[in-house]
């Protein structure tokens, strides 16, 4: 039959559609932003303007906040982060991780916070409600310096503001050394012989008009969402336009992904929070929390703690900060495999101390524990191999008889005890590790830059020489002479054939580290189906 062919040729061209997506989402061009500097305008850096807050209804009245005037920026150097501060609102309207070059060898690190046009990107943050320095129109805080440098293991960044009504409020952005993690702390000190009632927010806006991926299909960058239902949710942008996001939930938080990083604000988990989203100007999405009410008596002082996280999708460390934030390195329907499969290679990593020689190790085991599927495999194929004979005497006999052909068929596999599905179907219990593997060679930020042997400096990006895709593409070529052509249609039979030859067209842009991987394999297939023939053979079974 062909319906063996027929579910390999599905399963190839599948692996084929999605490491070609994916290595658009990895190597694809990424926007570089300009450099800011304490001279550019708010226009010039397209800063939020007063439309940005969150509007609030407090007792029937709407809160509407009104424009104010700009400020100026602040820089801010840590071992992980460079910053840009705006005065106005205290958001953070730049940031590039320090640690992270934007490629292999470079000295310009990477921009996951820009200010301005397609590639904006900035995280905003504020007190709203009643009496909220934000719901009178974004405040500008004053500060000491215009630039601050972490010289100990923390670093504090204060932004100061006495509002009109004589509330003092300092916003404290709080820096740890080696770590991506800003706490944002709102010092709020009621000076007035009244109560004062403020809400905090957190926000990440991003233009909608950046990167998107391939033409066959947009790669997901946007935003997602955590509640104490739904662990992770993603949030794309066309979700947002669609639909604003309204979720009241315990804990929660709101992030924008890309691919290897993410931003996040993750308010205070033994809280309830509000989560929403919204399209400003048409091309900016927006999102992000509200807190809880905090109620400031006369005379008395209120820390308010958020925090705000720029950096890799680390999953050690982003499972520390809140529940479920580690799912950002998104690997999919097939997560459940993914990561208990990077746990095991950071262990053989950590080992071996080579991230290439970790992909080949983890390789064999992974082929090692699925010798059994494989044999079965092989040993099935090798069966519908013998049959070669009786299928062309039959293709002889009946000719263009389709439906004759096909009942004959069935009738010689009855008789000679061979399931024509029994080399498909251990191929299809495999595949979803195989992928599964895949999504962790994929997203895994660990593999960013990492060095291999020899001409390979850098797993993440192609084979300069293309020998690996060369290799590969020969190896496809040998498994597929391992594996009977039962097919009758001649078109089909050349596809088949030119199959390795366009699986080769594809490795030669894909990242080293994928074709390592997918070369390993094949080869272990190789010698494992030459053990399993030759043990075929010595038990008197045909496998020619």
């Amino acid at each position: 039959m062909e319906s063996q062919r027929s579910f390999l040729l599905i399963g190839l061209a599948m692996v084929g559609f999605l490491l070609w997506q994916q290595w658009q989402l990895d190597y694809g061009p990424k926007p570089v932003a300009p450099e800011v500097t304490s001279e550019q305008s708010n226009t010039e850096l397209d800063m939020p303007s007063a439309e940005d807050v969150p509007v609030v209804s407090i007792d029937g009245q709407t809160l509407v906040p009104k424009s104010t005037q700009g400020g100026k920026i602040i820089s801010v150097i840590t071992d992980t982060l460079i910053l840009s501060i705006d005065t106005k609102g205290g958001d953070v309207v730049a940031a590039n991780l320090a640690k992270f070059p934007v490629e292999q060898n470079s000295t310009e690190s990477y921009s996951i916070l820009r200010p301005s046009g397609d590639a904006l990107h900035i995280a905003q943050s504020g007190l709203i409600g009643p009496d909220g320095t934000d719901s009178k129109g974004r405040p500008t805080y004053t500060t000491t310096q215009d630039s601050y440098t972490l010289e100990g293991d923390t670093l504090t960044v204060p932004l100061e503001l006495i509002t009109p009504q004589g509330i003092q409020v300092t916003k404290n952005f709080v820096f740890t050394r080696g770590s991506h993690k800003i706490d944002v702390i709102y010092n709020v000190k009621n000076n007035t012989s009244n109560p004062k009632s403020v809400i905090p927010f957190g926000q990440l806006k991003q233009s909608m008009l950046g990167e998107s991926g391939s033409m066959f299909m947009p790669v997901y960058r946007g935003g997602a969402y955590s509640t104490e239902e739904d662990k992770y949710e993603k949030f794309a942008f066309d979700d947002m336009t669609d639909n604003n996001l309204r979720e009241t939930t315990k804990a929660g938080w709101a992030a924008m992904i890309e691919h290897y990083f993410v931003s996040a604000w993750v308010p205070p988990q033994d809280q309830t929070n509000k989560l929403f989203s919204v399209i400003k100007q048409n091309t900016n999405a927006v999102i992000g929390f509200t807190g809880e009410t905090v109620v400031i008596q006369p005379g008395e002082t209120a820390d308010i703690t958020n925090i705000l996280y720029l950096g890799p999708k680390d999953q050690d460390t982003l499972a520390g900060i809140a529940r479920g934030l580690d799912l950002t390195v998104d690997y999919g329907f097939l997560f459940m495999i993914s990561q208990p499969l990077f746990s095991f290679l950071q262990f053989i990593q950590s080992l071996v101390g080579n991230w290439g020689f970790s992909i080949i190790l983890i390789t064999i085991v992974v082929k090692g524990a699925m010798y059994p599927l494989t044999k079965k495999q092989y040993e099935s194929m090798a069966k519908m191999r013998a049959l070669k004979p009786k299928m062309d005497a039959l293709k002889e006999r009946y000719g263009d008889d389709k439906q004759k052909m096909q009942k004959a068929m069935m009738e010689m596999y009855k008789k000679d005890k061979v399931n024509p599905m029994g080399g498909c179907f251990p191929l299809l219990l495999q595949m979803p590790i195989f992928l599964a593997l895949y999504w962790v060679l994929l997203e895994s930020v660990e593999l960013r830059h990492a060095d291999f042997i020899f001409w390979i400096t850098d797993l993440s990006a192609k084979d300069p020489f293309f020998v690996l895709p060369i290799l590969t593409g020969a190896s496809m070529y040998l498994l597929q002479k391992l594996q009977p052509m039962t097919m009758t249609d001649p078109m089909q039979q050349k596809i088949m054939q030119f199959m390795p030859v366009a699986m080769s067209l594809f490795f030669f842009i894909f990242p080293a580290g994928l074709v390592l991987y997918w070369l390993i394999s094949n080869i272990i297939t190789l010698i494992q189906a030459k053990i399993i023939y030759a043990s075929m053979e010595k038990r008197g079974l045909k496998t020619k």
